[in-house]
Order: C-alpha cells, then sequence, then structure tokens
C-alpha cells in the first residue's frame, strides 16, 4: 500500500460567495458607530459588576496613607486603589508615549 502526499487545492479556484441579499434589503456593514456601542454596553455591564461588588461589601475599613487614616467602606477603598493603579499605568504609558514621539521626531530631521 503506498500512500500518496497530500495534495493541496489549486490556487486558482473562486471562493464560494456568499448568497446575495433578499430584494429590497441592503446588507448591514460593521461601522466604527456599532464598535462603539458595544464598547458602551461592555462598559454598562461592568459598571453593573462594579456597582454589586461594592454594594456587596459595605463593611466599613480603617485606611491610612501618608499620615492620614480614614474610615471607608472595602469596595470604595478598592475602587480608589484600583483607580491609583489605572491612573499611574496611564502617566507611565504617556510618558513612553511622548519619548517615542520626540525620538521620531529628532530621527525624522537629522
Amino acid at each position: 500500500m503506498t500512500s500518496q502526499p497530500h495534495e493541496s487545492p489549486p490556487t486558482d479556484e473562486i471562493p464560494v460567495a456568499e448568497p446575495p441579499p433578499a430584494p429590497g434589503v441592503s446588507p448591514i456593514k460593521r461601522t466604527r458607530i456599532s464598535g462603539t456601542w458595544i464598547a458602551v454596553i461592555v462598559a454598562a455591564v461592568l459598571m453593573i459588576f462594579l456597582l454589586v461588588f461594592i454594594l456587596e461589601n459595605l463593611t466599613t475599613v480603617t485606611v491610612g496613607f501618608l499620615g492620614m487614616e480614614g474610615n471607608l467602606p472595602l469596595g470604595v477603598a478598592l475602587l480608589f486603589a484600583a483607580i491609583s493603579g489605572a491612573l499611574l499605568v496611564a502617566l507611565v504609558g504617556g510618558a513612553r508615549i511622548l519619548q517615542i514621539r520626540h525620538r521620531v521626531r529628532r530621527s525624522d530631521k537629522g
């Protein structure tokens, strides 16, 4: 019994097209606006989960920072910590982007 090598299909074949839309109906194309709506929906769902998290973690905790001290609900304290971390990452990322732009402008001049 001899095995024959797998033959790939010829590249000059015409791909099968999707069936045309029904008469009088135009095909719907994805746009930037539709992508934005999807992002808004995802953000709204995340906000609902975040709200549920905060409402389920209302136990008051004492938070200390740089000699200051205060009482906050646990969920709110964690939210502040997450926002602070996101701002720190955005600051460092923005500084890196400015550094790269400066380097590109300098290399374009000379």
